[in-house]
């Protein structure tokens, strides 16, 4: 059997550093045992990425020249190199916007409502050209090529707001209540309501998609429904989630693209405090593909109640943030153990992170948000690169880790991924294909010893560095990704204050 061994430090001193396939003993000696059993088999996965905000499609549209983007981005998309195989795009604008916020359906003056969607636009112009508007000027051309060079990649979109004239607070751009039972249309049938005047704007919207050759795989009604920002926002309750999914998204769906599926919550584990399982039935659940989290703040058993609520339920981390100066150790924790082992421990099966890309300075951003980073850091001036510790996390899945192999049971030393010992997660293809990834929660190295359940008393020792991770990958076949990490280019990159946490201020939560 082939295999691939790297190490990758929380400090990046080694950045998926090919190491030497250990040597087999007849016992794990004082290393950590690692025991995986393949026939303990759990969720499929289904892929890692993150979101291509307007900032970051702008960054890869002006700041690179055209063999630059597609440098990176053939980098970042292709089986054979990173392998990313899936991506959030949000519906209309987000807080990190290059463009002034803009909906789908912006109403001229003197027009009050919008049923049929008369006025319904992604924007104008050829993609990418100068006078191109709203999803046409940045994403739209970055998701073609993307397309282009994986056509496999799945795409799940949010809305940060409805539109204006849709919300009872007339205004885009700041928290809102869609005007839910209101009549919008000529007449009193349920069609004539804003409700469903909502659902045929997620079935316009999916339609111009196609139309550009850019598949829609998934959806959520809502991002962080519980939150109250500035920017762009719609609030919703759980229940009124569920209602409005089950008797009027789904059905417009249905009708048009039945394929599509609905993720619920897309929102940080405070919604999750109760189980979905309180508020929604069986026969409702199953208009759902499953639970989207973010894991900005909350307590991590509440995971449980999003992904172990009912039977053939999928469950994705939507959204993570990447903060700019957080210490290594704490980076390490969040996106090497808390996403890529406990998070992955407890059912999810595919991770979004934010923002693929900002700039030097954690921009553009219309809403001004500040500390943030992304996957990537890029050179405003010059479209240079630098691959933060983001971008090993998800390349430890997107190399190693086949889309559609199922995550198996393996010893892990830590319940949180933080505190403790040594964890992992393990997956198994139907043909035996087996990845691996451990990560060392401490500040200093772990010495670990692999051993498969069927190998008997052979074990692999190991040496996992501090809050950094070791990923194996071993095959029969020829697929093995043996592509290595380039070099950074070398630019000032500029810290910036960060406020509070905007997601959930307040007070930690308690038992």
């Amino acid at each position: 059997m082939k295999e691939i061994w790297t190490a990758t430090a929380g400090d990046l001193s080694q950045r998926r550093e090919p190491i030497a396939t250990p040597e087999t003993t007849n016992g794990p000696g004082a290393a950590v045992p690692i025991v995986i059993d393949p026939t303990r088999r759990y969720q499929y996965w289904e892929g890692a990425g993150a979101a291509l905000t307007d900032s970051s499609a702008y960054l890869f549209m002006t700041a690179m020249d055209a063999d630059q983007r597609h440098r990176i981005l053939t980098e970042l998309f292709d089986p054979a190199q990173a392998g990313l195989s899936t991506l959030r795009i949000s519906m209309g604008s987000c807080d990190f916007s290059s463009q002034r916020y803009y909906s789908y359906d912006a109403l001229p003056e003197g027009v009050m409502s919008d049923s049929g969607m008369t006025y319904f636009s992604i924007g104008q112009g050829k993609p990418g050209s100068p006078e191109a508007t709203k999803d046409m000027k940045y994403v739209v051309p970055v998701l073609q090529e993307i397309m282009a060079i994986n056509p496999g990649v799945r795409i799940l979109a949010s809305p940060w707001s409805a539109p204006a004239w849709m919300k009872d607070s007339g205004r885009l751009d700041g928290a809102g209540h869609l005007r839910l039972g209101q009549y919008c249309g000529n007449g009193y049938r349920p069609r004539d309501t804003v409700d469903a005047a909502y659902a045929r704007y997620f079935v316009r919207f999916i339609e111009a998609y196609q139309k550009l050759g850019i598949p829609i795989s998934a959806v959520t009604m809502q991002n962080e429904p519980s939150n109250n920002p500035p920017w762009p926002m719609t609030i919703w309750t759980p229940e009124q989630l569920v209602r409005w999914g089950v008797d009027y998204l789904r059905p417009a769906l249905d009708r048009s693209f039945p394929e599509v599926e609905i993720f619920f919550g897309d929102d940080g584990l405070r919604f999750f405090s109760r189980p979905v399982s309180d508020y929604m039935t069986p026969v409702e659940a199953l208009s759902f593909a499953g639970t989207a989290m973010h894991t900005y703040s909350g307590l991590p058993k509440w995971v449980v109640n999003a992904t172990r609520q009912f039977p053939g339920w999928r469950s994705v981390m939507s959204e993570r943030r990447c903060m700019l100066d957080e210490r290594v150790d704490e980076a390490s924790h969040i996106m090497f153990g808390e996403i890529g082992i406990g998070l992955v421990r407890q059912g999810v099966g595919m991770i979004d992170l934010w923002n693929l890309a900002l700039d030097e300075q954690g921009l553009p951003s219309w809403a001004r948000t500040m500390g943030r980073r992304g996957v990537i850091t890029v050179d405003s001036r010059t479209g240079g690169i630098k691959r933060n510790l983001e971008y090993f996390m998800l390349r430890n899945f997107g190399q190693d880790v086949p889309v559609g192999a199922r995550r198996v049971a393996s010893t892990s030393h830590t319940l949180d991924g933080r505190t403790g010992g040594l964890g992992s997660v393990a997956f198994v293809r139907d043909d035996g294909e087996l990845s691996v990834i451990l990560y060392n929660p401490t500040g200093v190295p772990i010495r670990a010893a692999l051993t498969v359940n069927g190998w008997g008393a052979d074990w692999r020792p190991v040496s996992v560095p501090a809050f950094g991770t070791v990923s194996c990958h071993m095959s029969d076949s020829e697929r093995l990704n043996r592509s290595t990490v380039p070099e950074d280019d070398q630019f000032v990159v500029h810290m910036t204050p960060h406020p509070a946490d905007d997601h959930d201020e307040g007070e930690d939560d308690q038992d």
